[in-house]
């Protein structure tokens, strides 16, 4: 027998071998999403959002009002991801490195991007919203003579990383004011005439927030987008953080080239994942932000942007039963739900002497994700009593801002608003 005939009786054998351990390795994967899906078709199929509050292990006396922070992961999403942990640890090279869980991998990549409207050739599977623009700073073909135009309600996960990188590739960073001031009042239309304004010929990058983590504003992307192309911006990137897992976004019909989440948020997903959506037709104008071996095998795909090597695939597996929770509660009941509870907070406000809305009137302009004042009080104060009196968590933003964020969920309920309102005017308003 030949050198050459033995190493292609070698390759045959590997190969061989590759798909007998991982076909005995489906067993197991299938055994464990298969108590996945049993454990999800038990939920009712129209389920009353008054009982949301089983299907999480929050603990007790802690009333969540954070989700713009972080999320909270439902109990059988949990249960799920520690049986992929578990069964990862019964052989680790397999599980993060052989053959087990490769095409599970790439089937979460076409159900998430399925569920955000991407393409599973468009979709990285990043961290978090920073790594994401941090991807963009370092990457894209910006230079001399070229700007970078955010207005001073992006989040710093999306801006600061191109004050990094500027000094060192020659473009600048221009950051304006965007009227916060009169977020409860602005109509589609004077948003985006707010940022044509500021569009100037050397505007090349364009980074918005589709719903801003301050006040919850709901950006017309998707005109502002079109309307900047016009006057010539070449990329423009949107931070959808805020938006993603709270409400319908189709991110190949905003007309954007960007668009980067935090699936630990509003998705409820393990704590450090995030997406990436790059369009097909530019990916090859954005250098990835570091390499391993993977460059060549995931070419003309935005795989290109996870090449880190390691990866938890037990927390990749668990990001596609999140979306299939969702999916189980129904995209419109949850809508119905949130509308519900905005409807609600907001009138206990306006109703409550000492309150003031600071947020769009309507959840057509807004979402749930809310700012709310307690006037003469300064909102760390606030939440300091709140929280280590009765277990609320919120965010407090100081300065000018002096607000609640208040960030309610599918488990939320209207009893709670109630009780969180009562508190206020019994015990600081009072």
């Amino acid at each position: 027998m030949t050198l050459a005939m033995k190493k292609n009786n070698r390759r045959a054998f590997l190969g061989t071998m590759t798909a007998g351990v991982a076909a005995s390795c489906l067993g197991p994967l299938r055994d464990a999403q298969g108590a996945f899906h049993e454990a999800l078709d038990a939920l009712p199929t129209d389920m009353d959002f008054a009982d949301a509050s089983e299907l999480y292990s929050l603990g007790e006396g802690v009333t969540y009002f954070n989700h713009a922070s972080i999320g909270t992961m439902p109990r059988v999403v949990q249960a799920a991801r520690r049986t992929y942990l578990d069964l990862c640890e019964t052989n680790p090279w397999l599980y993060m490195w052989g053959p087990a869980w490769g095409e599970k991998v790439e089937e979460t990549r076409r159900v998430v991007a399925e569920f955000i409207g991407s393409t599973p050739q468009e979709l990285a599977i990043v961290h978090n919203t920073t790594e994401a623009f941090n991807t963009l700073a370092s990457g894209l073909p910006l230079g001399p003579g070229d700007e970078v135009l955010f207005s001073s309600m992006n989040h710093a996960g999306a801006s600061v990383c191109w004050n990094h990188h500027a000094p060192q590739r020659g473009f600048t960073v221009r950051r304006f004011e965007f009227p916060i001031e009169r977020a409860d009042r602005m109509t589609a239309d004077e948003i985006v005439a707010r940022y044509l304004e500021q569009i100037k010929p050397e505007t090349r990058m364009l980074v918005i927030p589709h719903i801003d983590n301050m006040v919850g504003l709901r950006y017309p992307v998707k005109q502002l987008a079109a309307a900047a192309r016009r006057l010539g911006v070449q990329y423009i990137a949107v931070d959808g953080a805020q938006s993603i897992g709270m409400i319908p976004v189709d991110v190949n019909d905003l007309g954007v080239d960007f668009y980067a989440t935090s699936a630990h948020k509003w998705l409820q997903s393990p704590k450090g994942l995030g997406l990436l959506h790059v369009k097909k037709e530019i990916q090859d104008e954005v250098r990835a932000m570091w390499v391993t071996w993977g460059q060549g095998r995931w070419g003309g795909t935005a795989r290109v942007y996870e090449d880190y090597g390691t990866r938890n695939r037990a927390e990749l597996l668990t990001l596609e039963d999140c979306v299939r929770f969702q999916m189980k509660l129904g995209l419109e009941a949850r809508q119905s739900h949130f509308k519900a509870l905005h409807r609600h907070l907001h009138q206990r406000v306006e109703e409550t002497k000492g309150l003031a809305w600071r947020s769009p009137q309507t959840w057509e302009d807004g979402c749930s994700l809310v700012a709310i004042e307690v006037e003469g009080h300064a909102s760390g104060d606030v939440f300091d009593h709140l929280y280590e009196q009765h277990g609320f968590v919120f965010r407090a933003f100081g300065g000018d801002l002096n607000t609640m964020r208040i960030s309610l969920n599918v488990m939320n309920t209207t009893d709670e608003i109630d009780r969180f309102v009562q508190l206020i005017k019994d015990e600081i308003l009072a």
